[in-house]
């Protein structure tokens, strides 16, 4: 059984982790420690170590004389981060080819259905402000059944991805009908066991919404 302390600490990371994803905390903002402890109702020691352990997943950025900020990313970071992701996800749609449980396949398949449903009835932004987009490629993540790859692309590389969302969301718009047709292809080639596939589908599908956002970023630069 966790020690009471440890249950403290792993909540105040989440609850921080929190504020900053959803945009209360928002990017390149000052962390101030006595308003976020009363704001969150704990002391300094706990608060401290949240705020240690998001700098370590880079959620969080300490310089000198400067103190600790949300973190905010260049466009040349969000490349970075976006071919990092490209990589990851390829590799682990193709395992996922390999080792995914005919049970997980199909939840995969019934997430993607709920999806193309929710941005019927809802709209394109519904799929982002709900997280529905990531939980395919989380499942797809999961499925690849190496714990190594999966904890990679879950902890370290999607709460940087939703830190970068916060402030690229107004950019994104785009083809939902073809990033629909793109998801229900990547899976039918881990439906078909095709791993050489279905890595080629999903760095395919990243790609094109990398160079997207990219585009529209250096564009809202110049504009």
């Amino acid at each position: 059984m966790p020690a009471p302390d440890t249950d403290l600490s792993d909540d105040v990371v989440a609850r921080l982790e929190q504020l900053i994803l959803t945009g209360t905390l928002k990017p390149g903002e000052k962390v101030l420690e006595q308003a976020l402890s009363a704001r969150l109702g704990v002391s300094r020691g706990p608060l401290r170590e949240a705020i240690r352990t998001l700098e370590a997943r880079r959620l969080l950025q300490r310089k000198p004389f400067a103190g600790v900020r949300v973190a905010k990313f260049t466009i040349d970071e969000i490349d970075e981060l976006l071919i990092t992701r490209e990589a990851l996800e390829g590799m682990a749609c193709r395992l996922a080819a390999e080792n995914m449980t005919l049970r997980e396949i199909r939840q995969l398949r019934a997430s993607c259905d709920a999806l193309n449903e929710l941005v019927a009835s809802a709209g394109v932004a519904a799929a982002f402000q709900k997280g529905r987009d990531d939980d395919l490629h989380l499942q797809i993540a999961q499925g690849s059944h190496n714990r190594l790859l999966a904890d990679m692309i879950c902890r370290d590389l999607y709460p940087l991805l939703g830190l970068f969302r916060y402030y690229t969301a107004q950019l994104r718009g785009g083809d939902f009908a073809s990033s629909f047709r793109q998801h229900s292809g990547i899976i039918a080639a881990i439906e078909r066991r095709q791993p050489d596939l279905a890595e080629q589908r999903m760095r395919k599908h990243i790609a094109q919404s990398r160079e997207l956002v990219l585009r529209r970023l250096r564009q809202s630069t110049t504009d």
